[in-house]
């Protein structure tokens, strides 16, 4: 076992004997592991005492821990969730995590105004809204929210109502093509407007029998009444509804709301899917893509979701069934309860009734894994021919998995910058980019600035101990290559496969020959070669218009006197750019805060056209 750092050492004799979150950090800094303990002084320490009992996972991330930090909570509960959202914040490399994990979208309802609207969003806000999701398909999202929208007339526009000035506003195209009630303009008031909310929440919630049978009651009201227009419109309503219903499709005749969650794994890829059941009915299935270490069990793979997915979850079930024992199913069922205000029952595999339904959902996360694997071997082997091509065009030693590309950019004599793309096994891979604002080079030679790019990139290889790229490309010819290679072997990588790539006729130019290479332009290996020139050439592109941007705004507002950063963003926000601030008259300086008559006189003086 590795020796410890003496810093560590003090703090693995000082843990506290409370439950917390610990985090376990490499020599870098950056955060491996995360994880929650019930009594912290024994989690952390069994990580260090010998290395026995540690399977093959444990023990690399404990070679790789450099220093612990930790975060003390008043419970267990509070551990597990401060443990979930640290995680789904920091990604760490030895956590199970959702695959690329993104704010998948909700509905959200803002029935804290009088007039609520039907809004999707990509987050939880703590307000008194009420929430729906998360949804895996936008798509099918959008479908059902355009449909309930138009089905009860919800509004779709940000108006204020009541309109601050307490006058009626003017009704919108949506009214005339009854889309909208028109309670901006006073033709519908809160109460009316809230039982249309009250269905929309009622369907997305999976209440759709109550409803139905709330919406016929008032249809038979209306048809008594021979209010016939009313009542033809509630028929439609229960019409629609019962159309969603049929395509909901399951039906488990018992009146429950249950999640059901089966997992499927082969090596590090995993789908999760949640069956969800509200009123007896099948309301919808959630699935995940996730990533897990081949050594993880999948009772923590399927602990580790859970504890992912219910903490951005709103619409919580009364019973959670799923296909595991997992070893804290109190601690989860506490949790639950505190999330929902109410007991939420967690079944086992074993709980009978549930056999068909574990099924149902076993079956879809493994048809959702034999998916994603064949679109990833179709993917590998795609890669597989370019990256096979390339080297066998080229005469390269080593198949290019690992490919770093070089570009220089620059305007004139200024702002010049150099970039580097990384791609891995024919994709790119963004931890690997770099940028440079070069440093030594005055005026306008790209063979010197590529000179220092390459030779920055590499010294950090070497001193860092990296593992070198399998070829390195840079955009241009002879003269490129030429700066490059001599650079190389300055930095001690004279053996480091490296190649030209020009612009003009897509020419390949390889140490040491005088004539370029020229591949058949609907080859495997020239349409990586393009790619990865064309990603280098557009990052490159990007930082030069970023540093260009700051020194022209730098120039032209921070050496006015009185203008600071503040300032300098109320002009700008305002404006939008210094061409506009040029063309803007004193009266409009004057007019924005903290801008008197003398400062937006100095303004006009500094940057007046010419």
């Amino acid at each position: 076992m590795k020796t410890l750092p003496d810093a560590l050492k003090v703090k693995l004799k000082n843990l506290p004997t409370g439950p917390g979150v610990y985090m376990f950090r490499d020599e870098s800094g950056k955060i491996i592991y995360i994880g929650k303990a019930k009594v912290l002084r024994n989690r952390v320490r069994s990580y260090f005492q010998g290395s026995r009992g540690h399977d093959a996972k444990t023990a690399r991330l404990v070679s790789r821990v450099a220093d612990v930090e930790l975060m003390v909570t008043a419970t267990e509960v509070e551990a597990l969730i401060l443990e979930a959202n640290l995680v789904r914040e920091h990604k760490p490399r030895y956590n199970v995590a959702l695959k690329d994990d993104k704010h998948f979208p909700y509905i959200k309802i803002t029935t804290d105004e009088p007039f609520p609207r039907v809004l999707i969003v990509r987050r939880l806000e703590r307000d008194n809204a009420t929430y729906f999701g998360p949804y895996t398909s936008a798509k099918s999202m959008r479908s059902t929210v355009a449909l309930l929208t138009r089905l009860f007339t919800i509004r779709t526009c940000n108006l204020t109502i009541p309109h601050p000035s307490g006058k009626p506003q003017p009704v919108c195209l949506d009214y005339y093509i009854k889309r909208c009630s028109g309670p901006c303009a006073g033709h519908q008031n809160s109460e009316e407007y809230k039982e249309l909310v009250d269905a929309v929440v009622m369907v997305l919630s999976g209440r759709s029998s109550k409803l139905i049978d709330r919406l016929t009651k008032k249809m038979q009201v209306a048809s008594d009444a021979m209010e016939y227009e009313q009542a033809a419109v509630l028929r439609d309503q229960i019409e629609a509804i019962r159309k969603i219903m049929i395509k909901q499709n399951v039906d488990i005749g018992e009146i429950v709301d249950r999640d059901i969650v089966s997992i499927a794994r082969e090596k590090r890829d995993a789908v999760a899917v949640v069956m969800q059941i509200r009123e007896g009915v099948l309301i919808g299935r959630q699935d995940f893509q996730l990533t897990a270490d081949e050594d993880d069990p999948n009772e923590t793979v399927l602990d580790t979701f859970l504890k992912q997915y219910y903490n951005h979850q709103p619409n919580l079930p009364d019973e959670l069934c799923l296909p595991l024992d997992i070893p804290e199913t109190d601690l989860l069922a506490a949790w639950l309860r505190q999330l929902k205000g109410s007991p939420v029952r967690i079944k086992s595999p074993k709980a009978r009734g549930h056999v068909r339904l574990v099924e149902l959902a076993a079956a879809n996360a493994r048809l959702l894994l034999d998916e994603l694997l064949i679109q990833k071997r179709g993917q590998a082997e795609r890669t597989s021919k370019m990256v096979s091509s390339l080297q066998e065009q080229l005469g390269l030693y080593t198949a290019p998995r690992r490919i770093s590309c070089f570009d220089i950019s620059n305007t004139g004599e200024t702002d010049a910058v150099g970039s580097c793309v990384f791609f891995e096994n024919g994709k790119p891979k963004k931890s690997g980019y770099r940028h440079f604002k070069i440093k030594t080079i005055k005026g306008q030679d790209d063979f010197a600035m590529m000179r220092e790019v390459i030779g920055r990139y590499f010294s950090r290889i070497r001193d860092e101990e990296i593992d070198p790229p399998d070829l390195v490309v840079v955009d241009g010819g002879k003269g490129q290559l030429s700066s490059a290679l001599a650079e190389l072997q300055a930095q001690g990588f004279s053996d480091q496969a490296v190649i030209g790539l020009a612009k003009r006729l897509e020419e390949v130019f390889r140490p040491g020959e005088s004539d370029p290479v020229t591949l058949d332009r609907r080859s495997p290996a020239l349409m990586l070669l393009k790619q990865v020139r064309d990603e280098a050439h557009r990052f490159a592109i990007t930082y030069n218009r970023k540093v260009r941007s700051k020194r022209t705004i730098k120039s032209a507002l921070d050496d006015i006197p009185g203008i600071g950063p503040a300032k300098r963003k109320l002009l700008l926000d305002k404006f939008g750019s210094v061409a506009q601030i040029k063309q803007a008259s004193l009266e409009e300086l004057t007019a924005l805060q903290g801008i008197n008559e003398k400062l937006a006189r100095l303004i006009m003086d500094a940057i007046k056209p010419d």
